[in-house]
């Protein structure tokens, strides 16, 4: 009779330990570049960026915005990294635009 629960007993632990898996599901390998969209995004943030700083029209929000982006394009966040370059952008767009208004003068 203890032979037959030892060959029991030794068949169910088998059993249990043939159904947990030691193998990990393969790890998926970590990006180590940014997307091509986000590169080209960035790159078009830096030259209107710079482009602003020549005019004069550059706002702080813009380049805190670039600042952003570089730094996220350093930790390879692509999606924050288009996300902050459309940002800087439009800012300088806007900050563009703002340079466009007649001169207000007060008094006259």
């Amino acid at each position: 009779m203890s032979k037959l629960l030892l060959a029991l007993t030794s068949a169910a632990l088998l059993g249990l330990t043939g159904c947990a898996s030691t193998s990990e599901p393969a790890a998926q390998s970590a990006p180590t570049t940014i997307s091509a969209e986000a590169q080209s995004a960035l790159s078009a943030a830096q030259a209107d960026v710079k482009a602003a700083k020549a005019k004069s029209t550059l706002w702080t929000t813009a380049e805190n915005a670039l600042k952003a982006a570089e730094d996220a394009a350093a930790k390879l966040d692509s999606a924050t990294v288009i996300k902050q370059s459309k940002l800087a952008s439009e800012q300088v767009k806007l900050g563009n635009m703002q340079a466009a208004y007649p001169v207000l003068k007060v008094g006259e």
